[in-house]
């Protein structure tokens, strides 16, 4: 694997050990989340500025630049994803992401799951997850706070179970390892929400595009990528299909 690899993992794995400490003084949860945020973002905008003082960097918590627009090489980061559940008790669904986008798309990546003791990176990518038995119902991740609205008549269409989930690096991270068969989500997310999750996922050999099935696209003037599909590679077109007939409007 290439510098940037490993770089990836070895920011993405650090930036999650100083936030299970920060989380073990414990603490006021609001208070908790708005440091833990805040640390992580400190220590990968300093690491990156030293170790690649030449990249732009795109993180959810740092003043967007539109710089990068004119980069070719830019680091897109979520520092602690999953914010909610870092500050709830117990929780292990949150995660820190680290992206490299070069020349129009994402070349590296690593997905930490700290309080998991997990790492998933294109520095090592994990095996192609088995898919699901003939005639097994399809364990889609969903978000624990906003899941898709047509998931309800995704039911009538192709046999789910939902699992919800926190952090989108947690759901991704649970199809890559075979936890579960698909990750299905419509509506309020950024690129670094699925930049790391997406780059690992594909070096994986799974499949990943928006709910429409097309590309999902980063360094983009604006942020906003609300949708997206990870699934294994044989499941893609029947889950597209299934995913475009039940969020089709009913006719009266």
């Amino acid at each position: 694997m290439t510098p940037d690899d490993r770089l990836a993992a070895e920011l993405a794995q650090e930036a999650g050990l100083r936030l299970l400490a920060l989380r073990a003084d414990g603490g006021d949860p609001d208070g908790l989340r708005q440091a833990g945020d805040r640390l992580s973002h400190e220590y990968l905008a300093g690491a990156l500025a030293a170790r690649r003082p030449g990249d732009a960097i795109l993180s959810e918590e740092g003043r967007d630049d539109p710089a990068r627009l004119s980069s070719g090489r830019v680091w897109i980061v979520d520092p602690l994803d999953g914010t909610r559940e870092f500050g709830e008790e117990g929780r292990t669904d949150w995660a820190v992401h680290v992206a490299l986008w070069e020349g129009g798309t994402l070349t590296a990546g690593a997905v930490a799951l700290p309080a998991q003791g997990q790492l998933l990176s294109t520095d090592e990518p994990p095996p192609e997850p088995a898919p699901p038995a003939a005639g097994q119902s399809l364990r889609v991740v969903v978000s624990r706070t906003r899941p898709p609205a047509f998931l309800e008549r995704l039911a009538g269409v192709t046999d789910i179970t939902l699992v919800p989930l926190g952090s989108a690096g947690a759901k991704a991270a649970a199809v890559i390892r075979g936890e579960a068969d698909a990750y299905v989500h419509s509506g309020g997310q950024h690129e670094w929400d699925s930049a790391a999750p997406v780059v690992v996922a594909v070096a994986a050999g799974l499949h990943a595009s928006r709910l429409d099935g097309s590309a999902l696209e980063y360094n983009q003037p604006d942020p906003v990528l609300p949708d997206i599909l990870i699934c294994p590679t044989a499941l893609a077109g029947s889950l597209l299909d299934a995913i475009s007939a039940a969020a089709a409007p009913r006719r009266e």
